[in-house]
């Protein structure tokens, strides 16, 4: 019987040095970028704000949350929530992740179709990814193949969650640094800056798609080898 951590292991370390380097990447950018402050002088919660008025988006508010890169839209109560150094700071990072996120309130507005999407596989992904891995050691360890295909299929969710979510992601981005140059909220020269900030965070998504769709592929591989008793 084969073992759950054999020679098929080898092929996911492409992706999870990838996902290591994406952290690194985006922690080292925003910490950098965090230190210099945008020209115009303003706060992260200030040019959500304008970027939402100027989208006709009065009716989504703009808080204050703990943590660090902890920032996000909530659909469900049209909020977008800045951590406070992304709320308060007056730097480009804070800009460029404010920016992004106002990005997917007005992909929300516009009925961006991937958004949709994304909310609407959600519940699936979440019980797939509690489900999938416990069925999938039931299989394995037992030998039953229903149990292991069983585990892939929710898997499988949670993959199709992580692949829907970059198109979601890089067009928020896009929307960013549209909304960002078009109203100068960032002047031309500081503009390479934001891109850099928002490239780096749009890497860990990458990096964790590339990890979900080798170990599904991996999965398979497992599940092939395997012989019903």
């Amino acid at each position: 019987m084969p073992f759950m951590f054999d020679s098929t292991f080898l092929m996911l370390i492409p992706a999870i040095i990838l996902s290591i380097y994406a952290q690194f990447k985006v922690r080292s950018t925003y910490k950098k970028y965090r230190e210099v402050a945008n020209q115009a002088g303003i706060t992260g919660a200030e040019v959500a704000r304008q970027i939402l008025r100027s989208n006709g988006l009065d009716d989504v508010a703009v808080e204050e949350v703990p943590g660090t890169l902890s920032d996000h839209y909530d659909p469900r109560d049209k909020t977008v929530r800045l951590s406070t150094d992304n709320f308060r700071g007056r730097s480009i990072a804070a800009l460029s992740i404010a920016a992004h996120e106002v990005g997917h309130a007005i992909q929300d507005a516009k009925d961006y179709a991937p958004l949709r999407m994304r909310h609407a596989i959600l519940p699936v992904a979440n019980i797939g990814s509690s489900l999938s891995m416990w069925l999938i050691l039931a299989g394995f360890f037992f030998q039953f193949s229903g149990l292991f295909t069983a585990g892939i299929l929710f898997f499988s969710g949670a993959v199709l969650f992580q692949l829907v979510t970059l198109p979601v992601e890089f067009n928020a981005s896009s929307r960013a640094l549209e909304q960002l140059d078009g109203y100068r909220y960032l002047h031309r020269d500081e503009m390479p800056f934001a891109r850099k900030v928002l490239n780096a965070a749009a890497l860990t998504y990458v990096a964790a798609a590339a990890v979900s769709v080798l170990e599904l592929v991996r999965l398979l591989i497992l599940r092939n080898s395997m012989s019903d008793d």
